[in-house]
């Protein structure tokens, strides 16, 4: 790349003080979206003050590098720890609220979770999604409406839920084909229903990463008895929730700030 042609601002003598408006400077000199120079800009910006304001040391920053390689090394198509890090800082959920504001009287967003996958079947109402002979066996019959509380024809549920062991599909080796998880259409009265299974509490993956991590923050790693919904259909906003059970042992104290946040 011939240099005369690059628009890169001149270097500065470089300090503590300075390294933030040189690296924005060069960021978007040659940046032609306006918002991923904002995005940028404030990301250095943080990222900078952070490392002034804790004194952040060469040994630290390593073993956060570390980390977060160990971190990318872990995930697989059907295991994203990435996200499970985001879960843990609450990040998630803030993302999704700021993103998916929802109107008074409406459902309260949630975050998709690491274990959501693509390939969930399509199935008619009343058909079982889980297989799993060990659980306690569950009709849940719903209704999707909107904020007047009229029904939603034709509206895509994907649903997902553990075991009676707290796995989900995708955490067990040898899996051939989708379980505890579907998809269903809500029927001209808002409605779908379907069996599954009671669900139970369950703990977040330790073998990784972020498990690691809980332990030297003394955290636990339950979650509890919950399952997860997903509603789309063309027009409307998606929305991602959770059922949760009334009453679990660990419903106040959640591994994961994934619970409803309100964003002002």
């Amino acid at each position: 790349m011939d240099p005369s042609k690059v628009n890169i601002p001149p270097l500065k003598d470089l300090t503590i003080d300075n390294i933030t408006e040189n690296v924005n400077l060069v960021n978007s000199a040659g940046n032609a979206s306006p918002r991923l120079r904002f995005l940028l800009s404030r990301l250095t910006t943080h990222l900078h003050d952070y490392a002034r304001e804790t004194r952040l040391s060469q040994g630290e920053w390593l073993e956060a590098i570390n980390f977060l390689t160990a971190t990318g090394q872990i995930c697989t198509d059907v295991r994203q720890e990435f996200i499970l890090l985001s879960d843990i800082f609450g990040l998630s959920l803030l993302v999704d609220s700021i993103d998916h504001p929802k109107p008074a009287g409406s459902t309260e967003g949630t975050v998709l979770g690491p274990f959501h996958t693509h390939d969930a079947e399509v199935l008619e109402n009343g058909d079982v999604m889980s297989h799993d002979e060990g659980g306690e066996k569950l009709l849940a019959v719903c209704t999707v409406k909107d904020a007047k509380g009229n029904p939603i024809e034709g509206v895509a549920v994907d649903i997902w839920e553990t075991d009676s062991t707290g796995h989900y599909d995708v955490q067990h080796p040898g899996r051939d084909r989708p379980d505890g998880r579907c998809i269903l259409k809500s029927d001209a009265e808002g409605r779908f229903f379907f069996r599954g299974i009671v669900p139970v509490p369950y703990p977040i993956p330790t073998d990784g990463p972020v498990g690691a991590l809980l332990v030297r923050l003394g955290r636990h790693p339950m979650r509890p008895s919950h399952m997860h919904f997903m509603f789309e259909k063309p027009g409307w906003d998606a929305l991602t929730t959770a059922l949760y059970l009334r009453g679990d042992p660990y419903e106040t104290s959640e591994c994961l700030p994934l619970l409803h946040l309100r964003v002002p």
